[in-house]
């Protein structure tokens, strides 16, 4: 009987090893995860030998039903910043490890308790150059701007302004649900003009699509990786953050990607053209959007939002 109990336990342990060396991290997909998969994963993976297995989009009623349900099967996931923040007071996040992952050189504007900075990136106009004639011109922010808000009174956001000025062009916008898509419509210039990513233009520019960019009123924010609570890979996925945060594999995937990095000491290791292409190189006239403000505020939006679109 001690033999075979002994032959179970072991059984059990290896099944446990096993499982402990793989974790899932979700992502937006897309050139964004391929660029991340390359950058962090891959190399995160030869280092430590733990499988990264791949998982998208990032979805946060999943995530939230995951947490609630008992029941996680995401380790490592890029969120937007105000999300996050919303997320760790609802108690949905694992408190970050700084014994594993080095704080010294990130932001500490994208570094909470709970959240490490993934990148940071801007919003910016973009245009198919076949689809339009004549000058490039310099959602909520926009329509403010466009109604004469200065930059500096745009919080608290009028919603009542905002979406007045936004009914003046409603019938004329095309809606994107996903990076790809908004790549997509402004490719095939299906939509002349389009408001995004600016790593989703430079992936554009890349591969030789006919497309400008304004960098005029810029608007900045950042994802950020964050743990789900009751993940059950937590050792594995906090040395993941260490990995994909540092100098190196944040370096590589701003070349990558065409986002910043948020780990400060990255810089030194990239080629100087990719530095002065990023968002932090377009910092006059720059607005950085309130992810605080976001983080109260975006179910009561979200709600506005969606009733204006269904009308």
């Amino acid at each position: 009987m001690k033999l075979i109990l002994t032959g179970i336990l072991a059984g059990l342990l290896a099944a446990t090893a096993a499982h402990a060396d793989e974790m899932v991290f979700t992502s937006w997909g897309g050139t964004t995860q391929e660029a991340q998969t390359k950058s962090w994963a891959a190399p995160f993976e030869a280092s430590s030998g733990i499988k990264v297995l791949q998982d998208g989009p990032t979805d946060y009623g999943k995530l939230k039903a995951m947490v609630e349900g008992g029941s996680v099967a995401w380790d490592v996931v890029d969120v937007e910043m105000d999300f996050a923040i919303k997320a760790a007071k609802d108690n949905l996040l694992e408190p970050i490890d700084f014994n594993v992952v080095p704080k010294t050189d990130l932001d500490p504007r994208f570094t909470t308790e709970h959240a490490v900075g993934s990148f940071y990136y801007s919003f910016v106009l973009a245009w198919n150059k076949g689809a339009v004639s004549g000058e490039a011109p310099g959602v909520i922010e926009i329509a403010l701007l466009a109604d004469g808000v200065p930059a500096d009174k745009l919080y608290p956001l009028d919603l009542d302004r905002a979406f007045k000025k936004l009914d003046t062009i409603k019938s004329e916008i095309v809606w994107w649900d996903s990076g790809a898509q908004s790549q997509q419509l402004i490719a095939s210039g299906e939509a002349a003009f389009g408001q995004i990513w600016n790593g989703r233009v430079f992936a554009l520019e890349q591969e030789g699509a006919d497309v400008g960019v304004s960098w005029n009123q810029n608007m900045t924010a950042a994802d950020v990786l964050v743990i789900p609570k009751g993940s059950k890979n937590k050792a594995s996925a906090m040395k993941f953050l260490a990995a994909a945060t540092s100098p190196k594999s944040q370096a590589m995937f701003a070349e990558a990607s065409g986002y910043a990095p948020i780990n400060t000491a990255a810089k030194a290791e990239m080629p100087a053209d990719v530095v002065k292409s990023l968002p932090d190189a377009y910092v006059d006239g720059q607005i950085n959007l309130d992810m605080n403000y976001w983080a109260e505020n975006r179910d009561k939006i979200a709600e506005r939002w969606y009733a204006w679109q269904a009308k």
